[in-house]
């Protein structure tokens, strides 16, 4: 249901406040971009620092934007299930054709709790979900037992797999016949290769034509091409990451002219020196 280029979306603030209307622009620039798939409300979005009602906020203004023209996948994890729920019953409401379900994160739950979890939004909800792995945020990966098991519930469609291995979507393609998707801009390539189905990917905030382009070249086989584009990214990629997410490519997005800078503490802007590199990657690639 969800395949190609996917664009984990940054939310953008001025004077502290959500900036709906640049986050509407962005939306739209994304679907010129050619991006399949929106995702708002999730890590690089911020979530961690928005309130109930700015997350709806913003789900709501992407569903709006978007008109049907790039399916939207709104984030609506939390490590309450109870919260989970709530939310994305909300963004069922407002209109949109999926959901990102992080782990649950900081109480690392057994994997038996994990999968009553996400059963547990599956039996509430009834709109497609994606799991989402990744256990350098959360401390405990979804186990490819426990991913298999949940395959088996008709609303779990895909899982968003971010823990920097290639071996476990071979490993989740062996255990279930649900869709894999490349959390990890650096990985996209190879994790296509051996059966990903696409990329949510943070670099294409700031380059969705050309994520779009690498992306879909990799679907159709041919990679000489799409690792040509992947080895031109990968030193950006390298410098979005070398602090924080989503600090990296909200930096970025400043420097391109986009939006302003603007994070909600604990972020904070980038060091000098992170900044100046990232600078350098920039008016390597041509994006300044």
């Amino acid at each position: 249901m969800f395949k190609g280029s996917m664009t984990a979306l940054i939310t953008p603030f001025k004077d502290g406040q959500v900036d709906l209307d640049t986050m509407a622009a962005l939306v739209e620039r994304q679907i010129e971009g050619g991006t399949d798939v929106l995702v708002p409300t999730g890590t690089t979005g911020e979530a961690s620092t928005l309130s109930y009602e700015e997350q709806l906020a913003v789900i709501e203004i992407t569903v709006k934007t978007a008109k049907g023209r790039a399916k939207v996948m709104a984030g609506t994890g939390a490590n309450c299930t109870r919260e989970a729920i709530s939310m994305t019953s909300a963004a069922a409401k407002l209109g949109v054709d999926g959901t990102l379900q992080v782990s649950p994160y900081y109480v690392k739950p057994s994997d038996e709790g994990i999968y009553r979890h996400f059963a547990a939004i599956a039996d509430a909800v009834d709109l497609p979900m994606v799991l989402y792995s990744v256990p350098g945020r959360t401390g405990k990966a979804i186990s490819v037992a426990t991913v298999a098991r949940l395959s088996k519930l008709s609303q779990v469609v895909a899982i968003k797999e971010a823990g920097g291995s290639v071996a476990r979507v071979t490993d989740t393609a062996l255990a279930s016949d649900i869709d894999i998707i490349s959390g990890d801009d650096g990985l996209a390539i190879p994790m296509i290769s051996v059966g990903a189905c696409g990329l949510i990917s943070v670099v294409s905030n700031l380059l969705p034509a050309d994520v779009k382009s690498m992306v879909d070249l990799a679907i159709s086989g041919e990679y000489q091409k799409a690792l040509e584009m992947h080895n031109k990214l990968v030193p950006l990629v390298s410098e979005l990451f070398k602090e924080n997410n989503p600090t990296g490519i909200k930096t970025a997005m400043a420097m391109a002219g986009l939006c302003p800078f603007e994070v909600r503490l604990p972020l904070c802007e980038l060091q000098h020196d992170s900044e100046n590199t990232l600078r350098t990657a920039m008016q390597t690639y041509g994006v300044i």
